[in-house]
């Protein structure tokens, strides 16, 4: 096996530590957008997990959406599921958040526990793939499995 860059060994030995055996996927090529990794993984953008940082634009607490790459977050919904107004997290924002830059976000393992919401649409593929550290690793997994293992809600966070 190749040896894995450190974020995504550091991902690998958290996701495990969840309950979640993984194997991650290193490509020569860049996963960062969810369409350079469906290309990579051989699947369709709708089974791409995207990791996407918010905060409360009053509590500053954050909040992690995994939304499929098909589908784009539908702000006022998910303000109401939440409660609050948010705001996307800045590059920076996310990487003292999570421990990981943005194009490489995993769903879970992160530096800062967060509220992580999951859109139900995920949850209608077998398999889905994810980022797992850097732009060029990437982990498959049931989306069931990455439910519990996140400990997250599902909810309608799409138009």
């Amino acid at each position: 096996m190749t040896e894995l860059p450190a974020s995504a060994e550091r991902f690998r030995r958290r996701a495990l530590a969840r309950g979640l055996e993984i194997e991650v996927v290193v490509h020569d090529v860049s996963a960062r957008t969810a369409e350079e990794a469906a290309l990579a993984c051989g699947c369709s953008v709708a089974q791409i997990v995207k990791s996407l940082v918010f905060v409360g634009s009053e509590s500053e607490t954050p909040l992690l959406l995994l939304v499929s790459g098909a589908d784009r977050v539908d702000e006022p919904t998910v303000e109401r599921e939440v409660g609050e107004g948010l705001r996307r997290a800045d590059g920076r924002t996310v990487r003292e958040l999570t421990g990981y830059a943005i194009g490489g976000v995993p769903p879970l393992g992160h530096e800062t526990q967060m509220q992580t919401l999951m859109d139900r649409s995920l949850l209608d593929h077998p398999v889905v793939w994810a980022a797992a550290g850097t732009p060029h690793c990437v982990f498959a997994v049931a989306p069931a499995d990455l439910l519990r293992a996140c400990e997250a809600r599902a909810a309608g966070l799409t138009a």
